[in-house]
Protein backbone atom coordinates (compact mmCIF):
# COMPACT_ATOMS: atom_id res chain seq x y z
CA UNK A 1 0.00 0.00 0.00
CA UNK A 2 1.27 3.34 -0.93
CA UNK A 3 -0.61 6.72 -0.56
CA UNK A 4 -0.31 9.21 -3.31
CA UNK A 5 -1.25 12.81 -2.41
CA UNK A 6 -3.05 15.45 -5.02
CA UNK A 7 -2.27 19.13 -3.72
CA UNK A 8 -4.83 21.75 -4.44
CA UNK A 9 -5.49 24.89 -7.24
CA UNK A 10 -2.65 27.59 -7.48
CA UNK A 11 0.77 26.01 -5.55
CA UNK A 12 3.20 24.14 -6.30
CA UNK A 13 5.24 22.10 -4.37
CA UNK A 14 2.90 19.33 -3.12
CA UNK A 15 5.16 16.89 -1.10
CA UNK A 16 5.97 19.98 1.37
CA UNK A 17 2.51 21.06 1.45
CA UNK A 18 2.14 17.06 2.36
CA UNK A 19 5.46 16.47 4.42
CA UNK A 20 4.76 16.92 8.10
CA UNK A 21 1.52 14.35 7.52
CA UNK A 22 4.05 11.96 5.37
CA UNK A 23 6.41 11.98 8.12
CA UNK A 24 4.04 10.87 11.08
CA UNK A 25 2.51 8.47 8.97
CA UNK A 26 5.66 6.27 7.89
CA UNK A 27 6.44 6.63 12.14
CA UNK A 28 2.75 5.08 12.56
CA UNK A 29 1.71 2.90 9.61
CA UNK A 30 5.65 2.00 7.60
CA UNK A 31 3.34 3.78 4.27
CA UNK A 32 5.22 5.96 2.32
CA UNK A 33 3.77 8.95 0.63
CA UNK A 34 4.50 11.01 -2.46
CA UNK A 35 2.63 14.24 -3.82
CA UNK A 36 1.53 14.14 -7.70
CA UNK A 37 3.48 17.07 -9.84
CA UNK A 38 0.53 18.50 -11.13
CA UNK A 39 1.25 20.05 -14.95
CA UNK A 40 -1.20 22.71 -14.81
CA UNK A 41 0.53 24.32 -11.97
CA UNK A 42 4.00 24.42 -13.92
CA UNK A 43 5.61 21.17 -12.33
CA UNK A 44 6.40 19.15 -15.19
CA UNK A 45 6.88 21.03 -18.85
CA UNK A 46 5.68 23.87 -20.39
CA UNK A 47 4.16 21.38 -23.19
CA UNK A 48 1.84 19.57 -20.39
CA UNK A 49 1.08 22.77 -18.80
CA UNK A 50 -1.37 24.12 -21.16
CA UNK A 51 -3.13 20.71 -20.77
CA UNK A 52 -5.03 22.08 -17.84
CA UNK A 53 -7.21 19.03 -15.89
CA UNK A 54 -6.72 16.55 -18.12
CA UNK A 55 -2.80 16.80 -18.20
CA UNK A 56 -2.91 16.60 -14.58
CA UNK A 57 -5.59 13.76 -14.28
CA UNK A 58 -3.53 11.78 -17.28
CA UNK A 59 -0.34 12.67 -14.42
CA UNK A 60 -2.33 11.01 -11.37
CA UNK A 61 -2.87 8.02 -13.60
CA UNK A 62 0.41 7.35 -14.26
CA UNK A 63 1.46 7.51 -10.74
CA UNK A 64 -1.27 4.39 -9.87
CA UNK A 65 0.36 2.49 -12.81
CA UNK A 66 3.62 2.33 -10.90
CA UNK A 67 1.64 1.06 -8.02
CA UNK A 68 -0.16 -2.23 -6.50
CA UNK A 69 -2.44 -0.42 -4.46
CA UNK A 70 -2.90 3.06 -2.99
CA UNK A 71 -4.99 5.27 -1.24
CA UNK A 72 -5.35 8.58 -3.21
CA UNK A 73 -5.95 12.17 -0.99
CA UNK A 74 -7.43 15.36 -2.97
CA UNK A 75 -6.91 18.23 -1.40
CA UNK A 76 -9.47 21.27 -2.51
CA UNK A 77 -8.91 21.03 -6.17
CA UNK A 78 -7.12 17.45 -5.69
CA UNK A 79 -10.49 16.29 -5.61
CA UNK A 80 -11.44 17.75 -9.24
CA UNK A 81 -8.48 15.55 -10.30
CA UNK A 82 -9.06 12.56 -8.68
CA UNK A 83 -12.81 12.40 -10.55
CA UNK A 84 -10.71 13.39 -14.05
CA UNK A 85 -9.05 10.38 -13.20
CA UNK A 86 -11.67 7.70 -13.37
CA UNK A 87 -11.68 4.19 -11.93
CA UNK A 88 -8.28 2.99 -11.28
CA UNK A 89 -7.86 -0.57 -10.54
CA UNK A 90 -4.87 0.20 -7.74
CA UNK A 91 -7.48 2.75 -5.51
CA UNK A 92 -8.38 1.20 -2.82
CA UNK A 93 -9.74 4.08 -0.87
CA UNK A 94 -9.90 7.92 -1.26
CA UNK A 95 -9.11 10.62 1.33
CA UNK A 96 -10.72 13.82 0.72
CA UNK A 97 -9.79 17.26 2.70
CA UNK A 98 -11.73 20.37 2.00
CA UNK A 99 -12.54 19.10 -1.51
CA UNK A 100 -14.89 18.12 -4.15
CA UNK A 101 -16.48 15.43 -6.06
CA UNK A 102 -17.85 16.69 -9.07
CA UNK A 103 -20.40 15.06 -11.37
CA UNK A 104 -19.75 14.82 -14.75
CA UNK A 105 -19.68 17.82 -16.61
CA UNK A 106 -18.65 19.87 -14.24
CA UNK A 107 -15.47 22.08 -13.95
CA UNK A 108 -13.97 23.68 -10.93
CA UNK A 109 -14.85 27.29 -11.80
CA UNK A 110 -18.15 26.22 -12.02
CA UNK A 111 -17.99 24.01 -8.27
CA UNK A 112 -16.28 27.48 -6.97
CA UNK A 113 -18.75 30.18 -8.82
CA UNK A 114 -21.43 29.87 -5.69
CA UNK A 115 -19.38 30.64 -3.05
CA UNK A 116 -20.44 33.73 -1.24
CA UNK A 117 -16.89 34.89 -0.45
CA UNK A 118 -14.97 33.33 -3.60
CA UNK A 119 -10.73 33.65 -3.37
CA UNK A 120 -9.91 36.38 -5.49
CA UNK A 121 -8.41 35.06 -9.13
CA UNK A 122 -7.17 37.03 -12.01
CA UNK A 123 -6.71 36.42 -15.66
CA UNK A 124 -2.85 36.51 -16.35
CA UNK A 125 -3.93 36.89 -20.19
CA UNK A 126 -0.91 34.46 -20.96
CA UNK A 127 -3.29 31.33 -20.11
CA UNK A 128 -2.80 30.93 -16.43
CA UNK A 129 -4.65 32.57 -13.56
CA UNK A 130 -3.50 33.42 -9.80
CA UNK A 131 -4.81 34.58 -6.42
CA UNK A 132 -4.71 38.29 -6.33
CA UNK A 133 -4.50 41.16 -3.67
CA UNK A 134 -2.44 38.40 -1.03
CA UNK A 135 0.53 39.06 0.60
CA UNK A 136 2.24 36.21 3.01
CA UNK A 137 -0.31 38.07 5.57
CA UNK A 138 -3.41 37.87 4.29
CA UNK A 139 -2.90 34.54 2.84
CA UNK A 140 -2.02 33.14 5.49
CA UNK A 141 -4.93 34.21 7.74
CA UNK A 142 -7.26 32.83 4.77
CA UNK A 143 -5.56 29.60 3.83
CA UNK A 144 -3.50 28.93 7.02
CA UNK A 145 -4.69 30.83 10.15
CA UNK A 146 -4.09 28.15 12.83
CA UNK A 147 -0.57 28.04 11.63
CA UNK A 148 2.47 29.94 12.56
CA UNK A 149 3.89 32.82 10.70
CA UNK A 150 6.45 31.07 9.77
CA UNK A 151 5.01 28.35 7.84
CA UNK A 152 2.53 31.12 6.17
CA UNK A 153 5.26 32.49 5.10
CA UNK A 154 6.72 29.19 3.41
CA UNK A 155 3.40 28.31 2.16
CA UNK A 156 2.92 32.09 0.38
CA UNK A 157 6.42 31.60 -1.27
CA UNK A 158 4.93 28.15 -3.15
CA UNK A 159 1.75 30.07 -4.19
CA UNK A 160 1.92 29.96 -8.11
CA UNK A 161 -0.09 30.61 -11.28
CA UNK A 162 -2.37 27.56 -12.91
CA UNK A 163 -3.24 26.59 -16.23
CA UNK A 164 -6.84 28.56 -17.13
CA UNK A 165 -7.51 24.92 -18.40
CA UNK A 166 -7.93 23.38 -14.78
CA UNK A 167 -10.86 25.68 -14.22
CA UNK A 168 -12.49 26.00 -17.16
CA UNK A 169 -12.47 22.00 -18.61
CA UNK A 170 -15.53 19.89 -17.50
CA UNK A 171 -15.13 17.06 -16.01
CA UNK A 172 -15.58 13.58 -18.57
CA UNK A 173 -15.57 11.19 -15.50
CA UNK A 174 -16.66 10.81 -11.88
CA UNK A 175 -13.54 8.64 -10.51
CA UNK A 176 -15.21 8.74 -6.88
CA UNK A 177 -18.12 6.99 -7.59
CA UNK A 178 -18.02 3.08 -6.52
CA UNK A 179 -14.62 3.70 -4.35
CA UNK A 180 -14.57 3.53 -0.44
CA UNK A 181 -13.89 7.00 0.32
CA UNK A 182 -13.84 9.50 3.37
CA UNK A 183 -13.86 13.29 3.42
CA UNK A 184 -12.64 15.47 5.85
CA UNK A 185 -14.36 18.40 6.26
CA UNK A 186 -12.29 21.56 7.50
CA UNK A 187 -14.99 22.89 10.30
CA UNK A 188 -12.66 26.34 10.38
CA UNK A 189 -11.77 26.91 6.93
CA UNK A 190 -11.64 30.32 5.74
CA UNK A 191 -11.05 29.23 1.98
CA UNK A 192 -13.83 26.61 1.06
CA UNK A 193 -17.13 27.07 3.06
CA UNK A 194 -18.08 24.93 5.58
CA UNK A 195 -21.21 24.19 3.49
CA UNK A 196 -20.05 23.66 -0.02
CA UNK A 197 -17.28 21.17 2.21
CA UNK A 198 -20.97 19.21 3.15
CA UNK A 199 -22.20 18.97 0.37
CA UNK A 200 -19.53 17.02 -1.12
CA UNK A 201 -19.07 15.35 1.87
CA UNK A 202 -22.46 13.95 1.40
CA UNK A 203 -21.13 12.25 -1.61
CA UNK A 204 -18.53 10.26 0.01
CA UNK A 205 -18.89 6.56 2.13
CA UNK A 206 -18.38 8.37 5.37
CA UNK A 207 -17.05 11.68 6.49
CA UNK A 208 -15.21 13.64 9.41
CA UNK A 209 -15.16 17.10 10.78
CA UNK A 210 -11.75 18.53 11.91
CA UNK A 211 -11.58 21.63 14.31
CA UNK A 212 -9.52 22.67 11.25
CA UNK A 213 -8.09 25.63 9.29
CA UNK A 214 -8.16 24.41 4.82
CA UNK A 215 -4.63 22.50 5.81
CA UNK A 216 -4.59 20.29 8.16
CA UNK A 217 -1.99 18.03 6.73
CA UNK A 218 0.48 20.84 7.89
CA UNK A 219 -1.49 22.48 11.40
CA UNK A 220 -3.12 18.82 12.62
CA UNK A 221 -1.13 16.00 10.90
CA UNK A 222 -2.09 13.89 13.46
CA UNK A 223 -5.80 14.18 12.69
CA UNK A 224 -5.58 13.18 9.30
CA UNK A 225 -3.08 10.30 9.97
CA UNK A 226 -5.59 8.88 12.52
CA UNK A 227 -8.36 8.91 9.50
CA UNK A 228 -5.66 7.43 7.14
CA UNK A 229 -4.99 3.98 9.79
CA UNK A 230 -8.76 4.27 10.25
CA UNK A 231 -9.02 3.63 7.01
CA UNK A 232 -6.25 0.58 6.82
CA UNK A 233 -8.06 -0.87 9.91
CA UNK A 234 -11.07 -1.58 7.84
CA UNK A 235 -9.57 -2.59 4.60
Amino acid sequence: MELIFVHGALVRDGQWWWQPTADLLLERTGIRSRAVALPSCGETTEEELAGGLVADAAALRRELDGVDSAIVVGHSYGGTVIAEAGRHPAIEHLLYISSYLPDVGQAQGMIMSGESDPVSIGDNGDGTLGVVGYDAASFGQRFLQDTDTDTQRLAFERVTTQAVGAFITPTTAAGWQGVDSTYLICGQDHSTSVELQRFHAGRATRSVELPTGHHPFISRPELVVEQLEAMLRSA
